[in-house]
């Protein structure tokens, strides 16, 4: 551990930024010591580090116009309160900020003449400017993703420039001071961390960092001020969308479209660095400010133990990190965030050319990780995006996340007579896979063997589920094809085809073929969902399948689901809040839902 008290006489730091500073930046920087930024000079001591890593926490729930219910955790009393029904005024923003702000939204959904700053947003950066912990999980791609994407640019930006121009201020103090003959040595500004990237932002796909650099770029662009962008041409070759390559004429659904539009390549990494009039993209990470990558991007560079070439070091002093499209981050490898996530705060492993006499105490007592800001974004609640803060987070400052139950769920979005047979089973956790696998085999599965019964549809939501019972059916010579994400267009067509001349009994379909594909099935009779889908959309749109025809009618369809108290998540989202607690806590395992012909649910 290191002493509280260390005086260097030091003059320049390893990633100190170059260059002039004026008396407004100067007056500016002193106002924000006393605000946001007050959140990085705040001192802990060790009796507080050790409440905070015992999971000592009290919670409690308040309510926004906007936002709804929010459940807000604290770790640390005196952090705890934050009025949010009287302070909801817009934060204090850096000089280059004010004016760019006013023109943000119409420069994101130029179509309409929306209002200078939604009630989303502002709640949203009110929250932000706390520098709690938030996890907001109602960001929908269609209307809210944008809106969310540009408040959390502003604030990272803010972030960014208040920290750069604070220490352009301490190096223009240091300067004047080694003009002045005096032999006094005073102790050096500690303003820095071990390494220079501040933020690092996650994203699943390239079209997504192509937008947060606009905005930022937008963001820095004031009127009759033009920001010279290094590296801008080799940007839009590498992260642009290639207009060869897009298919034409796709009928999906809005949602699907919002989210693939653009680049969706998810290998990439780019560091961002802001000094004065200009922004150089493609910046070494340890010369740069914010870090864009996706969680595949920095997998390859970060490495496992014991691999001889391996670089986490630039992720040791992050002081803000956002999980932009968690949701979208489950339909790829999820054990790619949970990497980054666990080399986030280190120590390093190298110096890197630091003057250890301008870097906070806290980044050298190793408590990185409890003044970090993290802000996850999803259009789901689901227990692993949850996990995120109460597994990999520990802001002094606390948490808030979003709570809210949805009234109707979206099986009232499906179109066609149907039974609904949710079958209640019993499980230790929500990753008890043997559970549902037993289940599904001795208590559903016979129901649907009879070779007079065909044309089941087995929705599986985990690739891992599927490759078991794949090889079960195998194994029991069952008649089936199957699809998953990794089939090859040839296998599609020829299992669709199959499928739907009743060639084959079953067909086994995954969840990560449906979010990347959106093919319609024909030919189902019988529904499985041997899971519940992770978006709940997903439950309608597989049952408006059934409307596509082939053998067989509406009398016969059958619709069948399979859930644990484990699935409360998935459950609500579907079935809505109110039905979901009966059958959640009701003594009865078997619940009916019928829909179609205004059958009342």
């Amino acid at each position: 551990m290191f002493n509280k008290k260390t005086t260097k006489c030091h003059h320049s730091g390893q990633h100190t930024c170059d260059g002039s500073i004026n008396d407004q930046a100067i007056i500016t920087v002193q106002c924000m010591e006393t605000l946001n930024l007050q959140h990085l000079y705040t001192e802990l001591t060790e009796e507080e580090v050790q409440k905070i890593i015992s999971g000592s926490k009290s919670k409690t729930q308040t309510t926004l116009p906007r936002m709804g219910t929010l459940l807000c955790t604290t770790f640390l009393e005196k952090f705890g309160h934050v009025d949010l029904q009287k302070d909801r005024n817009l934060p204090v923003f850096h000089p280059f900020l004010k004016t760019s702000w006013k023109d943000l939204n119409q420069l994101s959904d130029p179509k309409e003449t929306p209002e200078e700053i939604s009630p989303l947003q502002l709640e949203l950066l009110t929250l932000m400017a706390s520098y709690k912990d938030l996890c907001y999980s109602e960001t929908c791609p269609l209307k809210l993703g944008p809106q969310v994407r540009s408040a959390y640019c502003l604030h990272v930006l803010n972030h960014v420039l208040r920290a750069n121009s604070q220490v352009l201020l301490h190096n223009a103090q240091g300067r004047e001071r080694k003009t002045k003959s005096t032999v006094e040595c005073q102790e050096e500004h500690r303003d820095q961390g071990l390494t220079r990237p501040k933020v690092l932002i996650l994203l699943p796909f390239r079209s997504g960092a192509l937008q947060v650099v606009h905005i930022l770029l937008s963001l820095l662009e004031t009127k009759g001020k033009k920001i010279v962008v290094s590296n801008k041409k080799k940007f839009k070759e590498e992260f642009g969308e290639d207009a060869d390559e897009k298919p034409p004429n796709l009928h999906r659904p809005d949602d699907y479209h919002a989210i693939f539009a653009g680049n969706v390549d998810d290998h990439f990494r780019i560091g961002v660095s802001i000094v004065r009039n200009n922004m150089r993209l493609y910046a070494p990470f340890y010369s740069s400010d914010i870090i864009i990558a996706s969680p595949l991007g920095l997998r390859t560079i970060l490495g496992a133990e014991g691999e001889k070439k391996r670089d986490f070091d630039f992720l040791s002093s992050i002081e803000l990190l956002v999980v932009d499209q968690a949701d979208v981050f489950l339909m790829q490898n999820w054990e790619h965030l949970l990497h980054v996530l666990k080399h986030i705060n280190l120590q390093p492993l190298d110096s890197h050319g630091v003057d250890f006499s301008r870097v906070r105490m806290w980044n050298l007592n190793n408590w990185a990780r409890h003044y970090r800001q993290t802000l996850v974004f999803s259009s789901i609640q689901d227990p692993q995006i949850n996990n995120i803060l109460t597994k990999h987070c520990s802001n002094y400052r606390g948490q808030i996340a979003s709570k809210n139950l949805p009234k109707t769920g979206s099986i009232c979005q499906v179109l066609v007579q149907l039974p609904h047979v949710f079958q209640m089973f019993s499980s230790e956790s929500f990753i008890d896979h043997d559970a549902r696998f037993r289940f599904f085999v001795d208590k559903v599965l016979p129901q649907y063997k009879d070779s007079v019964i065909s044309h089941t549809l087995v929705y599986i939501p985990s690739y891992f589920d599927y490759i078991r019972l794949r090889n079960y059916m195998k194994k029991e010579g069952m008649s089936f094809t199957s699809i998953c994400e990794y089939s090859s267009k040839s296998e599609i067509s020829r299992a669709r085809h199959f499928f739907l001349k009743g060639d084959k009994q079953f067909l086994l379909f995954t969840e990560r073929f449906h979010f990347y594909k959106r093919y319609t099935i024909k030919g189902i009779q019988n529904l499985i969902f041997y899971g519940l889908p992770s978006f709940p959309h997903f439950y309608s749109e597989v049952c408006n399948m059934l409307a596509e025809g082939g053998p067989g009618g509406a009398a016969s369809w059958t619709c069948t689901a399979l859930y644990s108290r484990y699935d409360a998540h998935k459950l609500t989202a579907i079935t809505g809040g109110q039905r979901a607690g009966q059958m959640l806590h009701l003594n009865k395992t078997v619940h009916l839902f019928i829909t179609g012909e205004d059958k009342t649910l």
